[in-house]
């Protein structure tokens, strides 16, 4: 299994394990017989990595604890969970109910089949690299263990992955909530709480699976939000695919930036306002038209280009010899006529 670091926004890295073909094949028929069996015992109120669950299940769930009255919310964060699964245990839990001895083996050789770190070979003792198909189903598995422990208290609780939040009715539960649940994890589980990205806190204060939450005054009730952080970042990765400096086509930043869009949209978009998707698209298309006119690069093709866009010759050449700078190109009459929305859209530009 190949190592591989991805750095995380807010520092530090997130250790991924790339299994190898034959690996990857025998993960996934695991995965494929034994996902059913489990996903019959977890929790009504897990969601991630399983069939027909997604994000805003958990969102609209955690929504209606909230507007419920459960609104101190313990936020665990458990530190580098797929590093740290002590394998004894997570077997023990596996055979309590998988009986055949082939399966059970073949599993803790996929746990122990080591790691490769530059060109270095290092043995597996502890975790289960994310990056397998295995890896998923196997820390369901442990977590499930928190869920029942959660549900045996009586706890209203959302968790996708190693994402749980905990909703109570006061301050002073929460704390007690916390103390008690933190103690579980770390001797029944043997797994580490981050207490300093732990806490508890009012929703307003909460970040989860990339979603805000706020108190919505006219309706009284909370309601989810696209936090401007997640705007944020969605606004530098657009900024990425449309560098002036990168050497490729249009038509392939074009369906790199179509790629993006869709997948961010088709996550937030009930409940992100029109007038951010507007502010974003203006934003991208005058960077492109940036593009579009370092590309023509010369007078000469300029010229060219934009007398194909029915630009007069004379004004074409008038045009071409503008000596403003990308930024103000984009902005007139030059590009604004010519790279037109429409000729982007059909260019594949969502």
């Amino acid at each position: 299994m190949l190592r591989v670091e991805i750095p995380k926004p807010n520092g530090g890295v997130r250790n991924l394990g790339i299994p190898t073909v034959t690996d990857r094949f025998i993960q996934q028929a695991i995965t494929q017989v034994l996902s059913p069996i489990f996903d019959k015992q977890f929790s009504e109120y897990s969601y991630g990595f399983r069939p027909k669950r997604y994000a805003e299940m958990a969102i609209i769930q955690a929504l209606e604890y909230l507007n419920g009255g459960y609104n101190w919310v313990v936020d665990i964060d458990l530190e580098k969970f797929f590093d740290k699964v002590h394998h004894d245990k997570l077997m023990r839990i596996i055979s309590k109910t998988i009986n055949d001895g082939d399966v059970i083996s073949l599993i803790r050789k996929c746990l122990v089949s080591g790691i490769e770190i530059d060109g270095q070979y290092k043995d597996s003792i502890i975790g289960t690299p994310q990056g397998g198909p295995l890896s998923p189903l196997l820390s369901n598995i442990m977590l499930n263990e928190l869920d029942k422990e959660l549900e045996n208290r009586g706890h209203k609780f959302v968790r996708y992955a190693d994402d749980c939040l905990i909703f109570v009715g006061s301050e002073k539960a929460a704390n007690r909530v916390m103390k008690r649940i933190t103690k579980f994890i770390e001797e029944e589980l043997s797994l580490s709480v981050n207490v300093s990205k732990s806490k508890i806190s009012k929703p307003e204060d909460i970040k989860f699976l990339g979603f805000g939450f706020y108190f919505d005054n006219f309706q009284y009730k909370f309601k989810a939000k696209v936090p401007e952080d997640s705007i944020s970042k969605f606004k530098l990765k657009i900024k990425e695919l449309t560098k002036r400096n990168w050497g490729i086509s249009l038509t392939k930043r074009l369906l790199k930036l179509k790629q993006l869009f869709r997948g961010w949209y088709n996550y937030f978009k009930n409940y992100i306002s029109i007038t951010t998707l507007k502010r974003i698209d203006r934003n991208t298309i005058f960077r492109l038209r940036m593009i579009i006119w370092k590309q023509w690069k010369n007078t000469k093709t300029r010229m060219k280009a934009l007398m194909k866009m029915d630009v007069s010759k004379y004004k074409a050449w008038q045009w071409a010899n503008s000596r403003k700078s990308y930024a103000r190109v984009a902005s007139t009459f030059i590009m604004t006529t010519t790279a037109t929305n429409d000729r982007l859209r059909r260019k594949g530009y969502l």
